[in-house]
């Protein structure tokens, strides 16, 4: 598996902020670790390699920023993304999907997508694309912005505080995590092939 600690030290404060921005709202980002770096985070504060409360506001601000500059870009960019050709950073199933999940869910998808890798990162494009409201989107996108890096980082936080022994949990823990998250994923993708 892929060692996310020795990374997510050496990024640092900024280097976190930078990651969950960019995988929060723009398209070349959607294969950053969302939620396992979260955990990651809050389990790495529990044993004082960060500060958890400057962590939490820090990476509240980063995912609530990145979702309106995508929401921004969508608006900007419009229709022209849905027939962009696919490319090594953009793949228009991404935007299909994404497109879908917001169609079906209205103005919560904002809310959402933020526990759902991929979908995460181009909600917000389509919901600029589709004009919803900015107030709308901003109340959403607020809402779901805290309460997921709250979540996420509180249970690795918690679990370091609580479990003697945390770290040796951490690899299992995160592979649940991911798996979890990416099952509406696959879900979605399953019963799409059987429709057809």
């Amino acid at each position: 598996m892929f060692d996310l600690v020795p990374h997510i030290v050496s990024a640092g404060y900024v280097g976190l902020f930078t990651v969950v921005f960019v995988e929060s709202g723009l398209f070349f980002g959607f294969f950053l670790p969302g939620d396992s770096l979260l955990f990651t985070v809050g389990l790495l504060a529990s044993q004082g390699v960060f500060d958890i409360a400057l962590m939490l506001a820090l990476l509240s601000v980063a995912a609530v920023a990145g979702d309106s500059v995508g929401y921004a870009f969508g608006k900007r960019v419009g229709q022209a993304l849905f027939s962009r050709p696919e490319s090594r950073f953009f793949k228009p199933d991404h935007m299909l999907r994404a497109n879908k999940f917001f169609t079906n869910h209205g103005k919560k998808s904002v809310f959402l997508a933020r526990f759902i890798p991929i979908v995460r990162t181009f909600v917000p494009i389509v919901a600029g694309i589709a004009r919803m409201p900015y107030r709308d989107f901003l109340f959403y996108n607020m809402f779901g912005g805290v309460f997921w890096v709250f979540s996420m980082t509180l249970f690795g936080y918690t679990l370091g505080v609580y479990v003697p022994n945390a770290e040796a949990y951490l690899y299992p823990i995160v592979a649940l995590i991911v798996a979890i998250s990416f099952f509406p994923v696959f879900f979605q993708a399953a019963s799409r092939r059987s429709k057809k």
